[in-house]
């Protein structure tokens, strides 16, 4: 009956953790692309700008450093074919600025820029803007173009970060495990060890190989130039040092293996030590932590972050694969483990969190700030879950101590004069209770693989703080633009009388604002019309129609003195007027942001 329920305690085990594992792993690799780090501050000539005289540059501002692919302008004209421009260079003096040349003259019309280049914590950041000069004209480019991530590569990438992560915990929490918990027998931690070993080698070399389509957005191909780029980047140069690292490490274990040494406990922790800390610093010289406010204390406490994160789940792992045959000695001292590790990331939890965030608001207001608020609900899970375990594990060790303690002394017992009657066998005592500790120390297991899920995703997301400093400079977060356009077709049914107007919300934030239209007819080109109105309604809050009172400027229709009251889902109105009596009323609905 024991051995039965061994096995069905076993299988649910593998059953929990081949669950865990595909559920992160299908959200990883289903996600969306990893939003940008460096966020878009300011751009010359600013989104949706009309200009009288052509640009002599396209510059971008950004929150961080970044750097520049071969391709990261593409410029079309306002026939929707491609400018011919200077290679992308960064500003003098400015590792945060790029910009890229374009051609002395210009013909007038609507151009999109199409942009791409890389954060300095190593993640490709996109996105478009338009700029007209002269004349606004319709163009069939996207503003906000989708080709600029490759789905494949981006889930692949993304999957082999998140188990480079989990191979990292694994392998870094064993080695703390059995250097200091020193357990029974480490022989059941051999398999998982060299497992995770090599998943860490295998997802560090496809990294390496994925490195240059993840930045350039392209299939996952690859050729000697691209492996040569990558490895003049510092995100490759500290793959590489990973690389050689782990294969320096497993060298030295075979040496070892191969004379039938074991090294001395002390021995084993400084090795371990020594090969933890520059393995660690290969994550966090690439991340958040490398850029900026204050980087020497940010890589020390991410750093850190992640070794006593690796001690605690890895150390998890290890103890629930080793926990039939350990002793309380050996949970004595991963409780004390566990206490220190918590501690640890709890002090550099927060510096971290009030380095990437920046503002109580952002907590709520930004994809990072929403995201670190689940990470914070994952880790209450898991501190609970924690604190079961570390009372069964007291309970444990104050059982045998309480039942040496009724045991009677023989030499304090007085001689009776009785005959002798041989002593009864001692009753065994009851096996501890095992199941229950196995229990927490699986919820544990299931929260802290949500926990590393959460992390690396927060790795993937725009701190709260570059955000808000893209916002106070006018502009968001990469990718999305600060002025709102929207083309609405209408049709008033007499022929010749279809056709498309096109309207302009400058900035699309709330606030003052300018309202810029213009009506092209059947043919594509610009049309005059004797009416056309505006109007925006919020659904939501009852509010308005409010009338944009947009004058007409020969064919060109604006007004300089709109204010839109209230973030939300507007409805924008347009009544077109062809002729005295043919008119048509069309609507689309237009987001408007703080």
């Amino acid at each position: 009956m024991l051995v039965l329920q061994r096995d069905r305690h076993r299988r649910r085990a593998r059953r929990l953790t081949l669950l865990c594992a595909g559920l992160l792993l299908l959200l990883l690799g289903t996600a969306a692309p990893a939003s940008a780090h460096a966020a878009l501050r300011t751009t010359d000539p600013a989104d949706g700008t009309l200009l009288r005289t052509a640009p002599r540059h396209v510059t971008l501002t950004f929150t961080e450093s970044v750097g520049l692919l071969t391709d990261s302008f593409r410029v079309y004209d306002p026939t929707n074919h491609p400018l011919r421009t200077g290679p992308a260079e960064h500003a003098p003096g400015r590792s945060d600025t790029a910009r890229v040349s374009l051609p002395a003259k210009l013909a007038d019309g609507t151009y999109t820029v199409a942009w791409r280049v890389v954060s300095a914590d190593s993640h490709p950041v996109s996105g478009a803007l338009t700029f007209s000069v002269g004349t606004r004209t319709a163009t069939t480019a996207s503003p906000a173009p989708d080709d600029t991530e490759n789905p494949a590569t981006a889930a692949l990438y993304s999957i082999a970060r998140y188990l480079a992560y989990l191979s990292l915990a694994l392998l870094l929490g064993t080695a703390a495990f059995v250097a200091y918990c020193r357990p029974p027998t480490a022989a059941p931690l051999r398999a998982p060890v060299l497992g995770a070993a090599w998943t860490l080698l295998a997802t560090t070399a496809a990294l390496y190989l994925l490195r240059t389509p993840y930045e350039e957005g392209t299939s996952p191909a690859f050729s000697l130039g691209s492996l040569t780029r990558t490895a003049t980047t510092r995100p490759g140069a500290l793959l590489l040092a990973r690389l050689t690292l782990l294969l320096l490490s497993g060298a030295a274990v075979a040496l070892l293996r191969a004379r039938r040494r074991r090294l001395p406990r002390r021995t084993t922790l400084i090795v371990a030590g020594v090969v933890s800390l520059p393995l660690a610093l290969t994550w966090t010289a690439a991340e958040h932590a490398s850029v900026g406010i204050q980087v020497p204390v940010a890589i020390a406490s991410a750093t850190l972050h992640l070794l006593a994160m690796a001690a605690w789940l890895g150390g998890l792992a290890a103890l629930l694969r080793t926990l039939r045959r350990t002793s309380l000695a050996t949970l004595a001292r991963f409780s004390r483990l566990a206490f220190a590790s918590v501690t640890v990331l709890v002090l550099t939890g927060v510096y971290q969190s009030w380095r990437g965030l920046g503002s109580w608001q952002a907590l709520t207001d930004t994809t990072y700030g929403r995201t670190l608020l689940a990470k914070l609900a994952a880790v209450t899970a898991l501190l609970l879950a924690a604190a079961c375990s570390r009372a069964w594990t007291s309970r444990l060790a104050r059982e045998p101590r309480a039942a040496v303690a009724r045991t009677p002394d023989p030499a304090t017992v007085p001689p009776r004069p009785l005959p002798p009657v041989p002593p009864e066998p001692p009753t065994p005592p009851p096996p501890p209770p095992f199941h229950i500790l196995r229990r927490s120390v699986l919820a544990e297991v299931a929260a802290g693989v949500l926990v590393l899920a959460l992390t690396t995703l927060l790795t993937s997301t725009v701190p709260g703080r570059a955000a808000e400093e893209a916002a106070a400079g006018g502009t968001p977060a990469a990718g999305i633009p600060t002025v709102s356009v929207t083309t609405i077709p209408f049709d008033v049914g007499i022929p010749g009388g279809h056709g498309k107007v096109q309207i302009t919300l400058d900035p699309g934030r709330v606030g003052r604002t300018s309202v810029q239209a213009v009506v092209y007819g059947p043919d594509g080109g610009l049309s005059t019309v004797p009416e056309l109105r505006v109007t925006l309604t919020l659904p939501a809050r009852h509010l308005g129609p409010l009338d944009t009172r947009i004058t007409d400027h020969g064919g060109y229709w604006s007004s300089d003195s709109f204010d839109l009251p209230l973030p939300g889902t507007w409805t924008m109105k347009a009544t077109v007027r062809v002729s005295d009596l043919d008119q048509a009323t069309v609507s689309a609905a237009v987001r408007v942001t703080r």
